[in-house]
């Protein structure tokens, strides 16, 4: 979630396939992309047990914990970094606890499949933030195309012209554009305070999921938490889908990816969520699927790839996603 210059913008398409078998960070960006996918599923199985507060206490609690341990192992916390400390506490506010209480609640109230087509458009609402906060890139005519067809496409997702008989909760939608929205803006705050700063992003990571997990702890409402356990499948897809690997291990991944490939290459992970949490959805948790909901998640990509593609090129060396 914070600015980071890339090594190599070399894409996938352009290496021999032996070279593709070869080189770990392309196995990683396909499991990144299947960890991020299969979040919402997870989410709404605990959704049916816990509240969406203590969905995220425990997320990040689990996720913390192997974040700290790969922090510590490659020796990129300092306690002079706490400095910064007014900064974590802006970040783990606009990229962890907002973020995630807001997709955990919109999760809770639409089917898994569509909350994950829907966090397809945080690229989008990303890109609006930093336009309308900072002014730091004129947009191409290409670029506003892709807005425009990307909010057309959670439109369609949400058809609010359907009123009361809409079989999409529109309070859902709501919910995961407001959590979109707060990665927008943290992304604006980061490249605006954080980018300059000295630090690794493990470093910054770390502190920013700290201290989310301090606060949320203060917030979080424990009574009836232990419901959790009464469902194994729940509990499971919680802490290890939920924490451990979408929020421990998927950071751990994304630097990696980053490093070997460049951060216009990992921003790419970006497609791969959607198409994984509808598919899940469909085949696993059988959920229906309409003709409509296709086209939309078609659109919200390929407004995806026009706002990145249609990038000056000095400007396609940073890049700015979190893990959903």
């Amino acid at each position: 979630m914070y600015r980071i210059r890339a090594r190599s913008t070399i894409g996938a398409s352009s290496l021999h396939p032996m070279v593709f078998a070869m080189n770990p960070a392309y196995l990683a960006f396909a499991l990144l992309g299947l960890i991020w996918g299969s979040n919402f599923l997870f989410m709404k199985w605990a959704s049916l047990w816990i509240t969406p507060a203590q969905i995220v206490f425990l997320r990040v609690l689990f996720g913390f914990l192997p974040l700290l341990v790969y922090a510590f192992a490659t020796k990129a916390l300092a306690w002079k970094q706490l400095r910064h400390a007014h900064h974590f506490v802006v970040m783990s506010l606009l990229a962890t606890s907002v973020y995630y209480y807001a997709f955990a609640k919109g999760a809770s109230l639409l089917l898994s499949s569509v909350a994950g087509m829907l966090s397809g458009a945080i690229p989008l609402f990303s890109f609006v933030c930093a336009w309308a906060l900072l002014r730091a890139e004129r947009p191409s005519p290409r670029m506003m195309v892709g807005v425009v067809c990307g909010f057309v496409g959670v439109l369609m997702i949400a058809r609010p012209w359907n009123g009361a008989v809409a079989s999409v909760d529109l309070s859902g939608v709501a919910y995961m554009a407001a959590g979109s929205l707060s990665v927008g803006c943290s992304f604006v705050y980061a490249r605006r305070f954080l980018s300059k700063l000295d630090m690794s992003p493990v470093a910054l990571s770390t502190w920013q999921i700290g201290f989310a997990l301090l606060t949320i702890a203060c917030v979080t409402p424990f009574d009836g938490i232990t419901r959790i356990a009464h469902d194994a499948r729940a509990t499971v897809g919680l802490v290890l889908g939920l924490g451990l690997l979408g929020t421990g291990v998927a950071y751990i991944l994304y630097y990696f990816i980053v490093q070997r490939l460049g951060a216009l290459a990992a921003s790419s992970v970006t497609y791969i969520p959607p198409v994984i949490a509808l598919g899940i959805g469909v085949l696993l948790a059988h959920e229906p699927i309409h003709p409509l909901d296709l086209l939309a998640m078609a659109c919200i990509l390929g407004g995806v790839f026009l706002l990145q593609s249609g990038r000056s090129p000095q400007k396609t060396t940073t890049v700015a996603r979190r893990p959903a």
